[in-house]
């Protein structure tokens, strides 16, 4: 089902506003920048009409945002500057974004370079300030570090905000009773809670990761097999690989916090006799589920759990006898599968100008031109046939060639 943008119910955006969602917005898109600049090279028109029609302002300061405003100042200075030549000086890009930067999600070089890049160029970037309302001709924002209401005229506006619910399932939650949600919650098998045999991937799902702690009690007791109420070092051994394996903020926190193992956890040697009580037991993992976050809305989050359910599947009827996933720890025996892990290699930030930010594994970071060409490949091999392939890689040489396309066909 995917998701959609998400408008915060700000009034006026959905009559107003362009979207970046669906394909038919994107050609919505290309044909009202262009239908901008043939209204505004009528020479009737007064300087002040023709500054109103070409001020384009992009909602939304994360990558998606960031990206289309590099994009559209590439196209404009690149191309439609080439075919309205005396309509250059007149456009400006505004990109607004009521975080205290863009980008948020990166390393805080990225976010600077990124915005110091944008400066150079002169897209007009306004931190802090949140949109309460898009009109035909204007959007009104409220800046947070003065109060104040700023009302900028606008040609276009193009909403970039984040991922909401589509009507149909937000119908659905209401039947399973999950209220108050932003999308289907599922289990980490990727089933949804509420049903045996429904599963949820992509933008319209999110994992509900149990915390540990709400399952302290029965993981000691699970453990504690000769009922002494205190843990020994082979009864920890026993059931420390399935703790990590259930409960991944368990190991995002021993490796943040450099811990070797769970024994470094409970603050004892390898060596010595581990002998821990269930109180002890909860204050060593008492900060654990403070790792816990929910995984992004991107296609690399989707694609990895659609091969994950895939193979599920195909392996069903074998799993079934011969269960692979961690100790059930609130009932008898294994799960059939180990829960789904979302591996995260990498993300780039596309800035304009053939240059690309990318954060990769590793806090390994690279800005610039060397960058774009690897976000090329990666973007290639990502395709879905070799046909598909060559059609991009051919769409990318003609546009270095002979630059975009600026027909409205």
């Amino acid at each position: 089902m995917g998701g959609r943008s998400n408008t915060f119910n700000t009034p006026g955006v959905q009559e107003h506003a362009h979207f970046l969602k669906e394909v038919d917005e994107a050609l919505k898109i290309r044909h009202s920048v262009v239908d901008l600049f043939e209204r505004a090279s009528l020479p009737s028109l007064p300087v002040e009409e023709k500054k109103k029609l070409l001020s384009f302002v992009v909602v939304g300061g994360g990558p998606t945002g960031v990206e289309f405003a590099a994009e559209l100042h590439d196209f404009v200075l690149e191309d439609m500057a080439k075919l309205y030549p005396s309509l250059k000086d007149y456009v400006k890009i505004t990109l607004l974004e009521a975080g205290d930067h863009i980008l948020n999600m990166f390393d805080k070089r990225i976010t600077e370079f990124a915005e110091q890049k944008f400066a150079r160029d002169g897209i007009d970037v306004r931190l802090g300030s949140m949109v309460v309302k898009v009109g035909e001709n204007e959007i009104t924002a409220k800046e947070r570090a003065s109060g104040q209401v700023v009302s900028i005229p606008h040609g276009m506006v193009v909403w970039s905000t984040g991922i909401g619910a589509r009507p149909e399932v937000v119908e659905f939650m209401k039947q399973l009773g999950q209220v108050n949600r932003r999308a289907l919650v599922t289990d980490e098998w990727l089933r949804v809670e509420g049903s045996d045999n429904i599963y949820a991937l992509g933008d319209c799902a999110t994992i509900n990761q149990r915390r540990v702690m709400e399952d302290i009690a029965v993981i000691f007791s699970k453990a504690d097999k000769n009922n002494s109420g205190k843990l020994d070092l082979k009864e920890f051994k026993d059931v420390v690989g399935d703790i990590i394996e259930r409960y991944p903020q368990v190991d995002i926190y021993l490796k943040k916090n450099q811990m070797r193992d769970m024994a470094s956890l409970l603050k004892k040697s390898q060596e010595s006799n581990i002998i821990v009580d269930i109180e002890y037991f909860k204050e060593a993992l008492s900060k654990v589920d403070s790792q816990m976050k929910n995984l992004p809305a991107t296609a690399q989050v989707a694609a990895q759990q659609g091969v994950y359910l895939a193979d599920c599947f195909n392996r069903m009827e074998e799993c079934e006898k011969y269960p692979e996933g961690p100790l059930r720890f609130r009932g008898v025996g294994r799960h059939r599968f180990r829960p789904f892990r979302y591996r995260h290699l990498g993300q780039f930030a596309p800035l304009g100008g053939e240059q690309t930010a990318a954060q990769l594994p590793g806090d390994w970071i690279s800005i610039g031109q060397s960058t774009q060409w690897l976000w090329y490949s990666v973007y290639t091999s990502k395709q879905v046939s070799w046909r598909t392939r060559f059609l991009v890689v051919g769409d990318w040489g003609r546009r270095f060639i002979f630059g975009r396309d600026s027909s409205k066909i």
